[in-house]
């Protein structure tokens, strides 16, 4: 490069997208978080607020940060181009045109789960199992206080949390990809099974069950008992569905014709 002071620019953008990385990684924070004001932040960081800027910039630009006016940076979520262009919009698009594709979605995901939980159990760190544990608690800290949705929501974080522990990016993607259409297709039904007592004591202890084969490094039942699971989660969701439509036949019969033989 012809011009050294453009060429130092570059190379002080670079180091502090790449200590802006750094951060974000040491801080756990997750996609949607905020990053701290800037100035609190250039602070942090031993930087001068016009250089944090450069690397703010170029975090932006890679798709790594999202700048709201007046709102501050954001992590944004990351989409590969394969996952959100090639699988995640095509199966919304039939989720769409036909809600009946959920089951497929739910088929693909004894097939995925059965594998993110086999090498979840052979290769999670302690640190993996201690979050997977956090996560199944959750689930029933929040029924406990009788919020569907985000005990619907804390079942998903607990099997993210598997997939992330078995170390296939690959699988984990994957699994992202499915549950963005699992929340947006099916989220009213999770909720639902939330609150039927019963239904919510058997995913329970399903739940736990995939826990503790996964903390023991039992591969092999950690994968059976999470099909158990998926199949339990696929029968309940089909019957309440036909429950649904069972009522939504009976609504549209005129009063004249109700209790007739």
């Amino acid at each position: 490069m012809d011009d050294p002071l453009m060429a130092d620019e570059i190379r002080l953008a670079d180091r502090l997208a790449q200590q802006l990385r750094q951060f974000i990684a040491e801080q756990q924070l997750q996609p949607g978080a905020r990053l701290p004001a800037e100035r609190q932040l250039a602070q942090q960081l031993a930087v001068s607020r016009s250089s944090l800027r450069e690397g703010l910039q170029k975090l932006i630009s890679e798709g790594v940060l999202i700048s709201r006016r007046g709102g501050g940076n954001f992590v944004a979520r990351q989409r590969d181009d394969w996952s959100s262009t090639r699988l995640v919009m095509p199966l919304s698009t039939l989720l769409t045109d036909d809600p009946g594709y959920r089951y497929d979605v739910l088929e693909a995901r004894i097939a995925i789960e059965s594998s993110t939980a086999w090498h979840a159990a052979r290769r999670a760190t302690l640190e993996d199992k201690a979050h997977i544990r956090r996560c199944c608690e959750m689930m029933q800290q929040v029924s406990d206080r009788d919020d569907p949705d985000l005990a619907a929501h804390s079942d998903v974080r607990f099997h993210l949390a598997i997939a992330e522990a078995a170390h296939n990016l690959v699988l984990l993607q994957a699994m992202r990809g499915l549950f963005d259409l699992l929340q947006s297709s099916v989220m009213q039904s999770r909720q639902r099974m939330y609150t039927a007592p019963e239904i919510f004591r058997q995913l329970a202890v399903q739940h736990e069950a995939i826990c503790q084969a996964i903390i023991a490094g039992d591969a092999d039942r950690a994968r059976s008992v999470t099909i158990h699971h998926l199949e339990f989660v696929d029968a309940t969701m089909r019957n309440l569905h036909e429950e649904e439509a069972r009522r939504a036949r009976s609504m549209r019969i005129p009063d004249s014709k109700r209790g007739q033989p």
